[in-house]
């Protein structure tokens, strides 16, 4: 059961976004992954934090707010990547590398990730979405 700290935590920073606010927002979340706090937290519940950032959907041109907020997030994607070598944790890892502008470390998270989802499962949809990410680098 995820820690009622942060879902109180991500479920502000959704109110927040939902009217619009999206640099408040972005702001909140990048408080929460550069905080002592969210390290503490159980992997998994880091990483449905980080995906609330990094697999949503959006369009247009990316604000500053969004940038840094994919920047905070590199940290604990990086601590999760070292400490548990999970292919979608790379997944995660070389989106934000992407936002953040860094293709070739970006392209890197994507092999890593596709190398330890192919000696799992070769046919995974995860393997399908990190070529995908390999491609966008």
């Amino acid at each position: 059961m995820p820690n009622e700290a942060l879902v109180a935590q991500l479920k502000h920073i959704i109110s927040v976004a939902k009217p619009g606010d999206t640099d408040t927002a972005n702001g909140l979340f990048a408080q929460l992954f550069a905080s002592a706090e969210l390290a503490a937290y159980p992997p998994g519940d880091q990483r449905q934090a980080l995906k609330l950032l990094v697999h949503a959907k959006r369009t247009g041109p990316r604000p500053a707010s969004l940038v840094e907020a994919h920047r905070a997030a590199l940290v604990p994607l990086r601590a999760l990547c070292t400490a548990h070598g999970e292919p979608a944790d790379y997944e995660m890892l070389g989106m934000c590398l992407l936002v953040v502008g860094d293709s070739d470390a970006a392209g890197q998270a994507a092999r890593d990730g596709l190398a330890i989802e192919r000696a799992r499962n070769p046919e995974s949809d995860l393997c399908g979405r990190l070529m995908k990410l390999l491609a966008a680098t």
